[in-house]
């Protein structure tokens, strides 16, 4: 009750202080028993935190690691004959651009994207690319020297037509592979979602080529954009992979958040529903905070929606009509712990508006559960 309200009690008189403890629990009563005050917004107003520059346009992935802030792009089709793929960083109090990375070495008359990023213990950035596999970015003097980490996900036949005993992806017709989102365990695995093939392959320690970890008929996606399985973290108790699906097969309104073991082999009957959205709002990105809720962009709904540990929302973070820069099709979220601030990168996926390509800011009153930033060869 702290976090929503102040009360100040008389101190005349201890019947006025029996009085005005009896006043204050009736009010938290009707409050606790009202569902609308328990979805009502209990964050700060939504400011910019830094634009991300056209071209590329269409940011996806964010990194916080120490005073840096990475941000990744463009996340999108219909690059073929655009520039290179960048990575922007920037400091994470002035919010100045303190340097890009310039991805080399993709086709750029081909199509081409940068969706998500992450770091290690180094402080070396991780960044999925659709051409050229899992690249590492090293820190040398003021620049960025590039390293290929992991092969470019394999394209997989389609179960229906693969041979017998050959990889293949549980997708009803063959798809290419669109990596989008990675997080590390911490003996140094890389876990990849594959939103188009409907799989979540994993890199070892090291990197190399990637392996299936999980497939599932329930990851694959449906409707005009068929995406399917998409952000990815571990839980707090690293006992657990939560991940999102943005559009389901069977019904591409329904959007869902699952989790399964942390084990080196998971099985379908492991796979556990953590929570629905059925509007067609497209649940993205996913972040834990150290309070154990759990942030979800809602990329169609323009909003950011928190769930707590048993997978009931709690509570929605959504632009207001004096917001400078609204909410629009949120990607991924990330926190600066000192702030206790949460970062929305606004992807602008669907409107294609430059002006609201961007990172968002806004006070939730929490902090990151931390990412596993292992140390890698």
């Amino acid at each position: 009750m702290s976090h929503f309200m102040q009360s100040k009690l008389s101190r005349s008189s201890k019947t006025g202080l029996v009085c005005g403890a009896l006043s204050l629990l009736s009010v938290a009563s009707a409050l606790v028993s009202d569902p609308a005050w328990a979805m009502a917004p209990w964050h700060g107003p939504i400011k910019p935190f830094a634009t991300f520059p056209t071209p590329p346009g269409f940011p996806e992935g964010i990194a916080v690691d120490g005073n840096r802030v990475f941000v990744s792009g463009p996340a999108t089709f219909g690059t073929a004959g655009s520039g290179p793929s960048k990575v922007f960083v920037y400091d994470r109090d002035s919010r100045v651009l303190k340097s890009t990375i310039t991805v080399a070495g993709e086709a750029l008359d081909a199509e081409h994207a940068l969706s998500c990023i992450a770091v290690d213990g180094p402080g070396r950035v991780y960044a999925l690319s659709t051409q050229l596999g899992l690249l590492r970015f090293r820190k040398t003097g003021h620049q960025y020297v590039q390293e290929s980490y992991g092969d470019p996900l394999p394209d997989l036949p389609s179960c229906a037509t693969a041979a017998p005993g050959a990889a293949c992806s549980p997708v009803p017709f063959e798809t290419p592979p669109i990596p989008n989102d990675i997080v590390f365990d911490e003996d140094g695995y890389a876990y990849v979602t594959d939103s188009l093939q409907a799989t979540i392959f994993r890199y070892a320690p090291g990197g190399g080529a990637p392996e299936i970890w999980f497939q599932s008929a329930a990851l694959v996606g449906g409707g005009p954009q068929p995406f399917g399985v998409n952000g990815i973290r571990l839980d707090p108790l690293r006992e657990h992979v939560y991940f999102a699906v943005t559009f389901s097969l069977a019904d591409p309104s329904l959007g869902s958040i699952y989790r399964l073991p942390l084990v080196d082999a998971p099985e379908e009957a492991d796979l556990e529903l953590v929570h629905d959205y059925a509007a067609g709002e497209a649940p993205d990105g996913i972040a834990f905070g150290k309070s154990g809720k759990l942030y979800v962009t809602l990329a169609a709904a323009n909003a950011i929606s928190v769930l707590d540990e048993d997978g009931d929302e709690v509570s929605r973070i959504e632009s207001s009509p004096w917001d400078e820069v609204p909410l629009d099709a949120p990607a991924n979220v990330a926190f600066i712990d000192s702030a206790k601030t949460l970062l929305i990168v606004n992807h602008a996926l669907l409107t294609g508006n430059p002006d609201n390509f961007g990172v968002l800011r806004v006070w939730v009153g929490d902090k990151a559960d931390p990412l596993e930033k292992p140390w890698l060869p």
